[in-house]
């Protein structure tokens, strides 16, 4: 499948993106990047911090493709995009996929389920991430970067 696969199923609306708005996704994953690091946090709640990270770096990049998630498994979506957006192995995103899995637990049902060593590798995933994003846009959608 592709995205216009995923759009044709109602998984997708089409977007148009902005220079503007590529630009403000990816200074609030650099926000949450610096936020999630933040000293006298619970391990969950940087967790929490550094998986929006990852969400915003990807929705960056499913709206430099000219996508947007629907509501339904929004958060799914996006981060499944990533294998058709930047690449992102199998693997990887079955990495991310697990993360994101641990943060509705522990946002909806539990607290103390996220260890500091998660945290990190967290905060690794999240910080490769929006680096690859901004690559990844460079290289195929240049003119939706500010500067």
């Amino acid at each position: 499948m592709n995205l216009a696969d995923w759009h044709s199923s109602g998984w997708l609306y089409s977007h148009e993106p902005s220079p503007q708005e590529i630009a403000d996704l990816l200074a609030m994953a650099d926000r949450d990047l610096r936020d999630s690091q933040a000293e006298g946090l619970s391990a969950d709640w940087r967790f929490n911090i550094a998986y929006s990270a990852v969400l915003q770096a990807a929705t960056a990049a499913l709206a430099a493709a000219g996508y947007r998630a629907v509501r339904e498994s929004h958060h799914y979506r996006v981060v499944q995009s990533l294998s058709l957006t930047v690449g992102l192995s199998d693997a990887t995103i079955r990495g991310i996929d697990a993360f994101r899995k641990k943060r509705n637990v522990l946002g909806y049902e539990r607290t103390g389920v996220v260890s500091d060593q998660e945290v990190r590798e967290l905060f690794d995933a999240a910080r490769h991430l929006r680096r690859d994003v901004e690559i990844w846009i460079r290289r195929t959608q240049p003119h939706l970067l500010l500067g």
